[in-house]
């Protein structure tokens, strides 16, 4: 009897190590049918919070840092390279505070402002919609402006519209042009109001419907000949009910975009540190991240029951992981560091967004510069690029390319008795036939194998980079600001036809075929 147990145990012992052993196997298809993945998708938020604008984009132009028009030129240039497709400005929950008149004229007449919501700091309005949308003509960017609904007057909005994309002569076309400009920005994107749920005035559904639908009406003529994109302040996390009334009770001929939140927050009282975590820690945050598939998937079903022709956009303009302050900095400001475990969440969220560019079409990871997941740290002169910027600079591939679908069985990340899917992945070919898959392994222990055919992708020679560490812990200070950057990888082999890849425990890896 013995002896048979312990046969048996060895048998399945052989038989999981065996098993362990099988590669993924990912199919990727060529499908006509598919989306393009749209390029706003890879979209940034700049928000009147910490050091986002003040001491992050903006230094006046009397500063001895490099700057152009008091914007540095090392932001512009990390931005370029980023190819950041659109800025979403100037909130957040500032943006119902904001009066838009205060930031226009010359800057020593413009009044203060007290930012009540981030720290109570008082500012002097010295960035303003000429600062901000002439650095999105700089970047090449679209700007995104959010409306002041929460205590502004649809009047003042209807202005500001007015004042930024009206080529004739008006009242407000003429005080652009007093102020220095003469050509307007046309601005596409507009944000009718920010988490109306929340901050933006504490509304129900149904009043806000309402709300949007009087902003909306004097925002653009019958036809909307201007060719504005008016986005609904959408629905915090799985609040499926908020999707549900706006698309119930907005006209879609008035509705480009509906929005969503959701950040990956452990526990919104204990947020925990954003470098010295454990595993637990990690797997919560990854948890929450990877919650996005399911976000996405209730609320698209949500919006086709009214719109099953997809012309509404899900506009996911506020994502990212979201821990405690660093050590020692002003609690309103949300300045935090970014680790590898943030370019792992960066990838796997940006794998759910191009796997559903059917619907999602433009999403802002939250925040720019200096603030949550930020892509740019400053200190005064210096200035670095965290894991989180150089997962998107990888991943700027995908900008408008043609989605390929992409099936498999992910193994399991286990974490005492919870699990999670171990592999995130999406895939794309451009306009000159470039293929791109993207991997993440969430897992934060086990390597995992793959395998790709690659047949139907009339590609044959591939390479790759990744961003990993060490540590998930590891990451870019200003004493070792290129500890984590994108590398060349070759664990990767082509066997007829098919590609075998070895993926470390939290990676992002970008594969390129031509």
């Amino acid at each position: 009897m013995k002896k048979t147990l312990l046969l048996l145990f060895v048998t399945i012992c052989i038989q999981t190590i065996s098993a362990q052993k099988e590669p993924i196997v990912i199919t990727i298809k060529n499908d006509p049918a598919a989306p393009t993945i749209n390029k706003n998708i890879y979209g940034h938020f700049a928000e009147h919070l910490g050091r986002c604008i003040y001491g992050g984009f903006f230094v006046g132009d009397t500063s001895k840092i490099p700057n152009t028009n008091g914007v540095r030129n090392d932001v512009i240039k990390a931005l370029k390279d980023l190819k950041i497709p659109n800025l979403r400005w100037p909130g957040g929950c500032f943006a119902d505070t904001y009066h838009w008149k205060d930031g226009i004229g010359p800057k020593e007449q413009r009044p203060t402002i007290v930012n009540q919501w981030w720290g109570g700091v008082t500012e002097d309005n010295s960035f303003g919609t000429h600062d901000f949308l002439n650095l999105c003509e700089v970047l090449g960017a679209e700007p995104y402006l959010s409306g002041n609904v929460g205590s502004g007057t649809v009047q003042e909005f209807a202005d500001w519209i007015q004042y930024a994309n009206f080529g004739g002569k008006s009242p407000m076309s003429d005080l652009r042009k007093k102020n220095g400009r003469t050509e307007p920005w046309k601005v596409k994107f507009w944000g009718i109001g920010n988490e109306a749920w929340g901050c933006g005035g504490n509304m129900t559904a149904e009043y806000y419907a309402n709300e949007y639908r009087k902003f909306a009406t004097f925002m653009a003529d019958w036809n909307n000949t201007g060719g504005i994109n008016r986005i609904a302040s959408g629905a915090n996390s799985s609040d499926y009910n908020w999707t549900e009334v706006l698309m119930k009770n907005i006209p879609l001929n008035m509705l480009g975009g509906v929005g969503v939140h959701h950040y990956s927050v452990i526990d919104w009282n204990k947020k925990g540190d954003a470098v010295n975590f454990s595993e637990e820690q990690y797997f919560k945050t990854m948890k929450e991240a990877l919650k996005m598939e399911e976000l996405v998937t209730k609320h698209a079903a949500v919006m086709d029951k009214y719109d099953p022709e997809k012309k509404v956009a899900m506009v996911v303009d506020e994502w990212g992981g979201w821990y405690d302050v660093e050590k020692g900095t002003n609690p309103g400001f949300l300045y935090q560091q970014n680790t590898i475990r943030d370019a792992v969440l960066a990838g796997a969220t940006l794998n759910i967004f191009n796997n559903h560019a059917d619907r999602v079409r433009m999403a802002n990871l939250a925040q720019c510069v200096n603030v949550l997941q930020a892509v740019i740290l400053t200190d005064k002169t210096k200035m670095i690029l965290t894991p989180t910027y150089h997962v998107m600079q990888m991943y700027n591939v995908h900008q408008d390319a043609k989605l390929l679908p992409i099936n498999f069985s992910s193994p399991l990340y286990t974490f005492k008795d919870q699990t999670l899917p171990a592999v995130s992945a999406s895939a794309s070919k451009d306009k000159n036939g470039v293929v791109h898959i993207s991997l993440v392994n969430v897992d934060a222990k086990s390597k995992h194998k793959i395998e790709i055919d690659t047949k139907d992708l009339g590609v044959k020679n591939f390479t790759a980079h990744i961003i990993t560490s060490s540590k998930l812990q590891d990451f870019n200070s200003f004493e070792n600001p290129n500890k984590i950057s994108p590398a060349a990888f070759k664990d990767f082999d082509m066997k007829k036809g098919k590609l075998e890849i070895n993926l470390p425990p939290f990676s992002v890896l970008v594969l390129e075929g031509k």
